[in-house]
């Protein structure tokens, strides 16, 4: 089901796995289908920056500005441990282990200017 969906389509789901039946809905079905019956397989991303969520690059542009994971933390709403786990996640998916790498990244990718 796509998150915008109708309530009326939400009952329908609902009421066919209960039913112990699937349920796909129809915006995305047809799309389904064709990539099944052409035997494309879903892009994946090609680089490693591709491969960063929306909060990873948020986060690393506030890394790169130069705050601290509290300070990201409090400004997201979000844990000290989080932010912490975040930066992990994007130190290993770029492979990148040091502050000013990533600060070079932000810039080279337009998130901060110098």
């Amino acid at each position: 089901m796509l998150k915008d969906s109708s309530h009326t389509e939400l009952s329908l789901a609902i009421r066919n796995i209960l039913d112990g039946k699937y349920f796909i809905s129809p915006e995305i079905s047809g799309k389904i289908i064709g990539g099944y019956l052409r035997g494309k397989k879903p892009a994946k991303p090609t680089t490693a920056w591709q491969t960063l969520t929306q909060r990873e690059k948020s986060i690393l542009k506030l890394i790169a500005e130069g705050y601290k994971n509290k300070d990201i933390a409090d400004f997201l709403c979000i844990s000290v441990k989080t932010v912490e786990k975040h930066r992990a996640n994007l130190m290993q998916k770029l492979d990148i282990h040091n502050i000013s790498d990533l600060t070079a990244l932000a810039i080279e990718k337009g998130l901060i200017t110098r």
